[in-house]
C-alpha cells in the first residue's frame, strides 16, 4: 500500500472504532484512535499474515498488550478481512465474539488474549524466544500503552528480551501521554522512555506515531536491526481524528452518545473526503 492508501484505510479503521464503541455504549476510544495508524501499518504493510489462514504456522504474531484498546484491533482486523465489518456493531454485546478485550479462542486473527496490563509483552517475548528455539523466521510485534509501562512486569519482560537478543521482537509504545487518571507525566512518569529501553539493551526509535512516513521508516529500521530487540516510541494524539476527543483524558474509556457520534463521524468523513481529493 502507498501512503495515501494507508491514510484512507486508517480513517476507515477510525470510523469502525467510533461506530463499535458507540454501539456498545462502552469501551476505550481514545487509545484506539491514537494507535489506528500503527494498527493499519502493521496489518496492511508490515506483517506476514493471511486472513484466509489466520493460524498459519509461519505468520508474524501480534500481541495487543494494552488489551483495552481492542476496538482499534477489531476494526483493523475487520478492514483486513478477518471478519465482517458489520460485526463491529456487536462489540461488548451479550453473545458477541467481540468482547471488551481480545480473545484468541473466538476471534480470528487474535494471537493472544490480553487485557491484564503488563502481561502482553511477556507473552510476546515468549513467542519471540519460541521462534528462536525452533529456528522459525516469523516476527513478533506487541503494542503497549505509555501508562501500561508503569507496570513492573513490562521491565522484567524487557530485561529478558534484551538479554536474549531478540531481534525478531518489536515493542511499540503508544505514547499519547494520557492514561485513565490524567497525564502520565503527572500520575507516575515513565519518562525518559527511550533511555529506559536502551538500558535494557533495546534499539530505540522515536517517531510521530500518526505519520506514515515515520512509521514506515521505523519498521524498516527495526527489520535491519540485528542482535537486539527494537522499541518504537510512537508519540501520538489520544483520540486522533475526532475533534472533541483529541488530547482529552475523559475519552480514555467513554462512549459517545448519539449526538457526539454524529459529530465524530462527520469529522472522519471530512478527513476521508480530503484524502480522496489528494
Amino acid at each position: 500500500m502507498n501512503k495515501l492508501e494507508l491514510q484512507k484505510t486508517a480513517n476507515e479503521v477510525r470510523k469502525g472504532i467510533v461506530t463499535s464503541v458507540h454501539s456498545a455504549k462502552a469501551g476505550h476510544p481514545g487509545g484506539s484512535l491514537s494507535a489506528a495508524d500503527i494498527f493499519t501499518y502493521l496489518y496492511f504493510e508490515e506483517m506476514n499474515i493471511d486472513p484466509a489462514e489466520p493460524k498459519k504456522a509461519d505468520r508474524d504474531r501480534f500481541v495487543l498488550s494494552k488489551g483495552h484498546t481492542a476496538p482499534g484491533l477489531y476494526s483493523t482486523l475487520a478492514q483486513r478481512g478477518y471478519f465482517p465489518v458489520e460485526d463491529l456493531k456487536t462489540l461488548r454485546h451479550t453473545g458477541s465474539y467481540l468482547q471488551g478485550h481480545p480473545d484468541m479462542k473466538h476471534i480470528p486473527g487474535v494471537d493472544m488474549s490480553s487485557g491484564s496490563l503488563g502481561q502482553g509483552i511477556s507473552a510476546a517475548v515468549g513467542m519471540a524466544i519460541s521462534a528462536k528455539l525452533s529456528g522459525d523466521d516469523y516476527r513478533v510485534y506487541t503494542l503497549l500503552g505509555d501508562g501500561e509501562i508503569q507496570e513492573g512486569q513490562v521491565w522484567e519482560a524487557s530485561m529478558l528480551a534484551g538479554f536474549r537478543k531478540l531481534d525478531n521482537l518489536v515493542v511499540i509504545v503508544d505514547n499519547n501521554n494520557l492514561q485513565i487518571d490524567g497525564p502520565i507525566s503527572e500520575v507516575n512518569s515513565p519518562y525518559p522512555i527511550d533511555k529506559k529501553f536502551e538500558a535494557f539493551n533495546f534499539h530505540v526509535i522515536t517517531i510521530d506515531g500518526n505519520d506514515f512516513d515515520q512509521i514506515d521508516a521505523a519498521f524498516k529500521e527495526a527489520r535491519e536491526t540485528k542482535g537486539m530487540p527494537t522499541a518504537i516510541i510512537a508519540r501520538t494524539v489520544k483520540g486522533k481524528g475526532v475533534s472533541f476527543m483529541e488530547n482529552q483524558v475523559g475519552w480514555h474509556g467513554a462512549a459517545p452518545n448519539d449526538e457526539q457520534y454524529a459529530v465524530a463521524m462527520a469529522d472522519l468523513e471530512k478527513v476521508g473526503e480530503a484524502l480522496c481529493q489528494m
